[in-house]
């Protein structure tokens, strides 16, 4: 073989061993990519499934699970399924399920402070005031203290502003304060203490619950929440009246709930996702009640249900009532006193500046829309 022949045949095969190097050298220096294993969290609602409330649930776990992209997985089960509704914060807690989704005043019997993110007043802020004090003036610092107290290992998040609570349904409307003593009535939180000084025998079931209650004539009179659970539940079908506007719940909000062992365990991007997920749901939630709410209002009207404003002299008692629960809990419980000196405080800022500021939107309602009389 000659000189010529041999540099040829060596040359294809040096180009070779140096493409194979530099392959090598690139494999070597790009990242390693890891196939993402998917966590799924099992979660239950308070809620049943034909609820509204079930559907922001699943809302929430959608906004969750479209964001993480396959890494994390929540699936919502509705009340019962697992355990039932009031028993939701323990089975988080024990780990029985991964999360859940409720109301905080559900675990009043824990500690009757718990009831303060919800039942009363609020000292006139509105929910999502209620909202603002949780996330910006101390709220959510006093809640996991409750829950440290009462030895519950969990992580909540509080979203969604409920718009105003109806008094409840009646078979007859309230006109006075006298009307509601010895009626047998549904209601939860410190709410229970509300109505039990009104004169009331109450009951705190939960919302799947109620309606056969009512029917089978064990309870007279009930609350729940709005216009599109209540229809959803059928009160329509069994009480024709409704009384609009109370104190009892005027600044309700949900809670999301998470084992804390397994919410830890998270890598933080997925906690991230997690933590706009809960506001982009709060927001969302709020947008949705107005529509389905203002719908459901008037199905009811056309299914025969009669609508009545609660009287001033009823709201009037309500505040008074409640003053004397504050001041009794207050004295029995360090922590309700902590939390209503805190909400008291917010309040006395952000509602004077809500007050002042927000213009009375009936009067431009009424301008629009409302019938105007026509003169003999």
């Amino acid at each position: 073989m000659s000189e010529s022949k041999m540099v040829e045949s060596k040359a294809p095969r040096r180009r070779s061993l140096l493409k194979g190097a530099a392959v090598a050298a690139g494999a070597m220096s790009a990242p390693m990519i890891a196939v993402a294993q998917t966590t799924s969290l099992r979660f239950q609602s308070t809620w049943p499934a034909k609820d509204i409330f079930h559907e922001y649930a699943n809302d929430f776990a959608k906004k969750v699970n479209d964001m993480a992209g396959g890494r994390l997985r929540i699936e919502v089960l509705p009340a019962g399924a697992v355990v039932p509704a009031f028993q939701l914060l323990e089975a988080v807690n024990k780990g029985t399920l991964d999360g859940g989704h409720g109301v905080v005043a559900y675990h009043y019997g824990k500690n009757n402070a718990l009831a303060l993110w919800g039942s009363g007043p609020a000292f006139g802020m509105d929910p999502n005031m209620v909202l603002s004090w949780h996330n910006y003036g101390g709220g959510k610092a006093l809640l996991d203290e409750i829950y440290k107290a009462i030895n519950m290992d969990v992580v909540s998040y509080l979203y969604g502003p409920m718009p105003t609570q109806p008094l409840g349904w009646f078979k007859k409307p309230v006109a006075k304060v006298q009307d509601l003593k010895g009626l047998k009535f549904r209601t939860v939180g410190l709410s229970v203490d509300m109505f039990t000084a009104m004169g009331t025998a109450v009951n705190p079931l939960p919302g799947g619950e109620i309606v056969p209650a009512l029917d089978r004539g064990l309870i007279d009179a009930a609350e729940f929440n709005n216009a599109s659970s209540d229809r959803a539940l059928g009160f329509q079908d069994v009480v024709k009246n409704c009384m609009l506007q109370s104190f009892h719940q005027s600044g309700e909000q949900f809670e999301i709930l998470f084992n804390k062992p397994k919410y830890a365990a998270l890598p933080q991007e997925l906690r991230s996702i997690i933590d706009y997920a809960v506001q982009a749901s709060s927001a969302d939630m709020s947008w949705k009640a107005i529509d389905r709410n203002s719908q459901d209002y008037i199905e009811l009207k056309k299914s025969g249900v009669k609508f009545y404003k609660t009287p001033e002299a009823v709201l009037r008692a309500q505040l008074s009532v409640w003053d004397k629960i504050v001041t009794t809990k207050s004295a029995e419980n360090a922590l309700f006193k902590k939390v209503i000196e805190s909400q008291k405080a917010f309040a006395a800022r952000a509602s004077q500046w809500q007050n002042d500021y927000m213009v009375d939107f009936k009067m431009a309602y009424n301008h629009y829309f409302a019938k105007t009389k026509t003169k003999a």
